[in-house]
């Protein structure tokens, strides 16, 4: 169930699609009568550099307009943010985390040495690669955030997308989607 306003920030390095993940979060939130927010944190960074993008979604109309200091949700698109990048700053104290990593979510928490909310792994590179060919890890986090949180369901995102792409590469997203939405696991 979703409450009033639900919040999320996603990390990533500039052109692994943590906006488009953002995008695509929202969109299919659209799709089911929701209100969103959706929007980038970057300056004129090159290829590589760490990003952030946040989405807010609600069942009413959203009135606050600014960055996402207190997320409900941090999904991480490149576990090596977890060593430069403070990503679980500002997380609700009962939080959700989904990190981009074939760790154990134990083993990840206490090299995050934080005991704020609940940990979630999911092998998204090692899926966008098996499936994609490329280690684009967006649409695979996404997947993990739709199973962990319930936010939208998994039907919604799969429309968004079909939309967003083209068909054979959607084909292929839809894939990584669910598969990531099967593998993603918690302490």
């Amino acid at each position: 169930m979703l409450k009033k306003i639900s919040e999320v920030r996603w990390h990533g390095r500039g052109g692994q699609g943590a906006w488009t993940a953002s995008e695509l979060l929202a969109r299919a939130s659209i799709h089911e009568g929701k209100y969103i927010q959706s929007f980038p944190e970057f300056g004129p960074e090159r290829m590589g550099a760490p990003v952030a993008a946040f989405t807010r979604i609600s069942n009413e109309p959203i009135q606050i307009h600014c960055a996402v200091y207190n997320p409900d949700v941090v999904a991480v698109l490149d576990p090596t943010l977890l060593k430069t990048v403070p990503v679980t700053r500002g997380l609700n104290e009962e939080g959700t985390i989904i990190i981009n990593s074939k760790e154990n979510p134990a083993d990840v928490r206490k090299m995050l040495n934080t005991d704020k909310g609940k940990l979630w792994t999911v092998p998204a590179t090692e899926i966008a690669v098996r499936i994609l060919g490329r280690p684009i890890t967006n649409t695979a986090m996404l997947g993990a955030v739709a199973h962990v949180t319930g936010i939208v369901k998994l039907e919604s995102i799969e429309k968004v997308v079909k939309e967003r792409f083209r068909p054979n590469i959607a084909e292929k997203n839809v894939a990584v989607v669910k598969e990531a939405y099967k593998e993603v696991k918690s302490e």
